[in-house]
């Protein structure tokens, strides 16, 4: 039989293909078609596409030429800012767009519901950017190329993505029609609200008030493997008036993740109290 380990390298492997192909779904099927350049490479790739006319230069082809530069760019200007998840969902993410190109070629949109077909060219890059990012994941593209300019030049992310996106969608109104342009900087505001959906999330937090009888074990694994700290005091149950201890601790969404599951194998009888907060002041958190 598997062992738990491979199972859970097994369903992160099933996860990160599974996002990576409703990104590439989503921008082959819904975005290039419809000429909805809503920004990122996908939307540089399609405002290329059409202004330079040249048979094998396709949106597809600029897509991936663009993300594996981005990639190659990160790892001379970023460093270890990226790893083998990343570099495998932007090569899988680039090929498929290229590999959808060739077997499905496409002469227009696949439906006359152009608002229908917007939703779609929204939801399922960002439910498949979603699933990347809870496995700490990305298909990279111009949020690397954000973050080289935060490094760089000290300029918010958020406000770098912000800025390429506009002029991404921008250029639709001088490329294609103002059909085209409408629909792009409709489809950016979606993808805007999305956006801070996800960047609320990022700065959110998990209080985790765990009551067990082996408080070594916990403490042990989140002070030396979390590199978080723990406060820790004894409890009495009401019905049974056993001695229990309860950690207290705070962490990343991440680093909640690999508490639970760690409890999960080696404490099941742990009782595990979850809090969200987006409001946690002190070391290692937002400044009071």
């Amino acid at each position: 039989m598997m062992d738990e380990s491979r199972k859970e390298k097994l369903w992160d492997f099933l996860l990160l293909n599974a996002g990576t192909i409703l990104v590439a779904v989503g921008v082959y099927f819904f975005k290039f078609p419809n000429h909805f350049s809503m920004g990122g490479v996908s939307g540089l790739s399609i405002l290329l596409g059409q202004a330079v006319q040249v048979d094998w230069l396709t949106p597809g082809m600029f897509n991936s030429v663009f993300n594996l530069l981005f990639l190659v760019l990160g790892f001379l200007m970023l460093d270890k800012g990226f790893g083998v998840r990343t570099v495998y969902c932007t090569v899988l993410y680039s090929g498929l767009v290229q590999v959808l190109e060739w077997v499905c070629p496409l002469d227009g949109p696949l439906t006359d519901e152009k608002m229908l077909e917007l939703f779609f060219a929204v939801i399922l890059p960002a439910v498949g950017a979603a699933i990347l990012f809870n496995i700490n994941a990305s298909t990279g593209g111009t949020e690397i190329g954000a973050l080289i300019l935060k490094k760089h030049s000290g300029m918010d992310v958020g406000r770098a993505l912000l800025i390429v996106d506009v002029a991404i969608a921008a250029g639709a109104l001088l490329v294609f029609d103002i059909s085209a342009g409408l629909y792009s900087l409709l489809g950016l505001v979606f993808k805007s609200v999305l956006v801070d959906s996800a960047i609320e999330s990022f700065n959110r937090r998990k209080a985790f008030f765990v009551i067990t009888s082996k408080p070594e074990l916990v403490t042990d694994f989140v002070t030396n493997e979390l590199v978080r700290g723990a406060t820790l005091w004894k409890a009495e149950g009401a019905y049974t008036h056993e001695v229990h201890h309860i950690v207290l601790t705070v962490l990343s969404r991440g680093q909640a993740v690999v508490l639970r599951q760690y409890l999960k194998k080696h404490d099941p009888q742990a009782f595990l109290i979850v809090a969200n907060s987006s409001e946690i002041f002190g070391k290692g958190f937002l400044r009071a």
